[in-house]
């Protein structure tokens, strides 16, 4: 491998047929002069003033390059794999296909080895270092130079970060707190208000959802919960008849509940003890 390959040559992407500069396609490279300083001009015939010229590519940007180059003549069948080199002419201009380039195009990333260069010497006598003979046209002799080259490693995009910095805090973010009714009741007085009643009230409104869907909302939604005044001990000092009914209640040990619903089964002792009537046939007792 030569120094130019180790250093990461691109390879030739592409290869044309072209009628001057004018006709040569963007980002081709127009081969003009021989290495020996012929003119590089493909001519149909003698006193012909139009020709042709060969051109290239090294543009990466279709992701395909040139893996070999070949030169067949008008009675072979194409290789498989390869293809015509495009034509990029003038209107009328034409190739001579007697002789014509073929070349094998295939993706970056599925070979190691490629096509380099290509040049062109008027003098097929005339030898080029670390360059492959391909064969003669047209009164010209074309090479090429093939070797390693390495695949461009892909890039990442700079990516345009516009961030406020006036909305960044190094404070955490608050817990969302849960939704409540638009329109909650209107509060009770409070003195008719007791401790029990305020603590279910407050975990009623915590187990609700903290969506406002309509899976979160219940029938009972709004309505506020309280105890009957009958049975709220501590509304007020006017109700000593439950007083009087609660401190009456008697809490029965188990004593109590055993002598109170005490049973002895000796109903049912008893009349398994008793014996079966005999039966007496025929001046004899017997006893079934």
């Amino acid at each position: 491998m030569s120094l130019v390959e180790h250093g990461g040559v691109r390879p030739i992407t592409a290869v044309a047929w072209t009628s001057n500069n004018s006709t040569c396609p963007k980002g081709f490279n127009l081969i003009s002069i021989t290495e020996d300083g012929a003119s590089a001009n493909f001519t149909r015939g003698f006193a012909m003033k139009s020709g042709y010229y060969l051109c290239y590519s090294k543009e990466l940007t279709s992701g395909m390059l040139v893996s070999d180059i070949q030169l067949i003549s008008d009675k072979d069948s194409i290789p498989h794999g390869y293809c015509y080199i495009a034509e990029h002419l003038e209107q009328k201009a034409s190739v001579s296909k007697k002789k014509r380039i073929c070349i094998r195009i295939v993706p970056v990333g599925s070979v190691e080895t490629a096509v380099l260069d290509i040049k062109l010497t008027a003098k097929s006598k005339m030898m080029l270092q670390h360059y492959t003979y391909v064969g003669d046209i047209n009164g010209y002799v074309l090479w090429c130079r093939k070797g390693h080259f390495s695949a461009p490693v892909p890039q990442a995009k700079p990516r345009r970060v516009s961030l406020d910095l006036r909305t960044l805090s190094l404070e955490q973010p608050s817990a969302p707190q849960p939704l409540r009714p638009s329109n909650p009741p209107p509060p009770l007085p409070p003195s008719k208000l007791s401790q029990r009643r305020q603590i279910l009230h407050n975990n009623d409104n915590v187990d609700k959802p903290a969506d406002s869907s309509i899976h979160g909302i219940t029938a009972l939604d709004g309505v506020p919960f309280c105890l009957h005044p009958k049975f709220d001990i501590q509304a007020d000092s006017t109700t000593p008849q439950l007083n009087s009914q609660l401190n009456n209640i008697r809490i029965k040990s188990l004593q109590d509940i055993e002598n109170e619903y005490s049973y002895t089964f000796t109903v049912e002792e008893s009349a398994a003890k008793r014996t079966r009537p005999s039966l007496s046939i025929g001046g004899t007792s017997s006893t079934e």
